[in-house]
């Protein structure tokens, strides 16, 4: 599998350009997974469920599954959280795994930026970040793509990771 990243400060557009590049990506044949890094506590369970309801009473993992999906909780119950290698091999064999966040993590990385979020850029302090998406032109060596021109970004990402065909 190749693992290609996505960095920047919340609200600079990482969801919603990666949720651009999925589409491109499927339609090209290349099967897509994604992790995305949470930096709070959320929950993707709903409470008064059965599976809800079992977690809480204290399973350390439970899997729904339906004849559409399924899905597997694990509860780290006060363990350390795992590294990004640990969370890849939870993953089915796939082409291609999309990263949003583990963004000191030592992948190839685009840093998604908008100036209006406040910022500082990222790239500068890390050699992982291989180009930048911006809103706006910016004083970088790095190569430099529109966050609204999506293709371009698939473009790049399969020639550095050596997927063009």
């Amino acid at each position: 599998m190749k693992v290609f990243g996505f960095a920047g400060y919340s609200g600079s557009g990482k969801t919603t350009l990666i949720e651009k590049l999925i589409p491109l990506l499927t339609s090209r044949g290349i099967t897509v997974s994604l992790i995305k890094h949470a930096h709070h506590t959320f929950d993707v369970d709903t409470p008064g469920k059965d599976s809800y309801r079992h977690r809480h009473a204290g399973c350390t993992e439970v899997l729904v599954t339906s004849s559409r999906r399924w899905v597997l909780m694990h509860e780290l119950r006060g363990a350390a959280e795992p590294d990004l290698n640990g969370q890849l091999m939870h993953l089915s064999p796939c082409d291609l795994v999309l990263v949003e966040g583990f963004k000191h993590e030592p992948i190839p990385k685009i840093e998604v930026y908008r100036a209006l979020v406040g910022e500082p850029l990222l790239h500068p302090h890390d050699t992982n970040i291989v180009a930048v998406a911006s809103d706006a032109a910016l004083d970088t060596r790095l190569p430099q793509f529109d966050i609204n021109q999506p293709v371009q970004v698939v473009e790049f990402m399969l020639k550095h990771l050596g997927m063009t065909q």
